[in-house]
């Protein structure tokens, strides 16, 4: 009984010191409110930041004038600008692979803006899925063989950033081709094209942004936007680096392959490599030996020499 008289009285007595350093805490009012970036900076402030007033995708504009839209918008922005860990992360892979996948994009007609597609759908990162969504692009099994990649144990060409990006340009175009707006194309990508015809028709609207659509594919967009802005304009939300921080793109020479390979680890030895960086730079290779019974031509990646040794 004593001994829980004492831990009572030591409760009560830290409860006190508790209140006692709240009520000694300045109070916020406009007053002592930060004037200034530097303010808020040299402070623990969290801030809000402010809603744009005009924004684009694919040059097709925003209707941001909408308090239904201004808000969809600012939640995207908030939720990405304060994970402040993966932005980085995305900065830093938009560095390294962004320039590559703009190129397919132009090449094949495409805005540029859908590169922030593959940077919400992956990460910019060979990531699978539980549903079975692959590669920096998220592309499905059936979806795949589709649009002409190779999938099996031995090869799969969802996991070559240049095939597959040049897959989702394709369906992206028809997509376009189909709806009239890339931004309607964009929301296809997440919720198939006979999702987005099926809500166009039943609901007698033509504009993503007047749809009513599941959690996901509505805030699909809006998550492009948001990642669209935050990587390209981000001094504005408060991310500094410069570019010994982002990693950067290496540079490789084209093998063609048109026979068996029988193990990976010997061809990689090769050309002064060993399998991992093989394995990393040929991400679709995904067996250590190529079967290749039908004579088909690949391109396998193998890095200029220097990248990986020690300096």
């Amino acid at each position: 009984m004593n001994l829980f008289k004492w831990r009572y009285f030591i409760l009560l007595f830290c409860l006190c010191g508790v209140f006692l350093l709240i009520a000694q805490q300045q109070v916020v009012s406009e007053d002592n409110w930060p004037n200034t970036i530097e303010d808020f900076n040299d402070s623990h402030w969290v801030t809000t930041h402010p809603i744009p007033t005009e924004m684009s995708f694919a040059d097709e504009p925003v209707p941001l004038h909408n308090p239904d839209i201004q808000e969809r918008m600012d939640r995207e922005i908030l939720v990405n600008a304060y994970w402040q860990s993966n932005a980085f992360l995305l900065m830093k892979r938009t560095h390294k692979f962004g320039p590559l996948i703009d190129s397919i994009l132009a090449a094949e007609g495409v805005p540029l803006d859908f590169k922030y597609l593959a940077v919400i759908e992956s990460g910019l990162q060979n990531a699978s899925s539980p549903a079975g969504a692959k590669g920096f692009w998220q592309f499905m099994r059936s979806t795949a063989k589709e649009f002409d990649l190779e999938v099996n144990a031995n090869v799969d060409e969802r996991f070559n950033l240049v095939l597959a990006t040049q897959a989702a340009a394709r369906y992206l175009k028809q997509a376009r081709d189909e709806f009239g707006s890339w931004t309607l194309a964009a929301a296809s990508y997440n919720a198939g094209r006979a999702g987005i015809r099926r809500e166009l028709t039943r609901q007698g609207v033509s504009n993503y942004y007047d749809l009513l659509l599941n959690e996901e594919t509505s805030r699909y967009v809006f998550r492009i936007l948001a990642v669209k802005r935050l990587l390209e304009e981000p001094q504005q939300y408060g991310f500094q680096y410069n570019s010994d921080h982002l990693y950067q793109w290496i540079p490789s020479r084209k093998v063609k392959v048109d026979t068996a390979v029988r193990d990976f680890v010997a061809f990689a030895e090769k050309f002064g490599i060993n399998y991992k960086i093989l394995k990393i730079h040929n991400p679709w290779l995904r067996e250590g030996h190529l079967n290749n019974a039908s004579r088909k031509e690949y391109t396998i990646d193998i890095p200029l020499p220097g990248y990986y040794s020690a300096p």
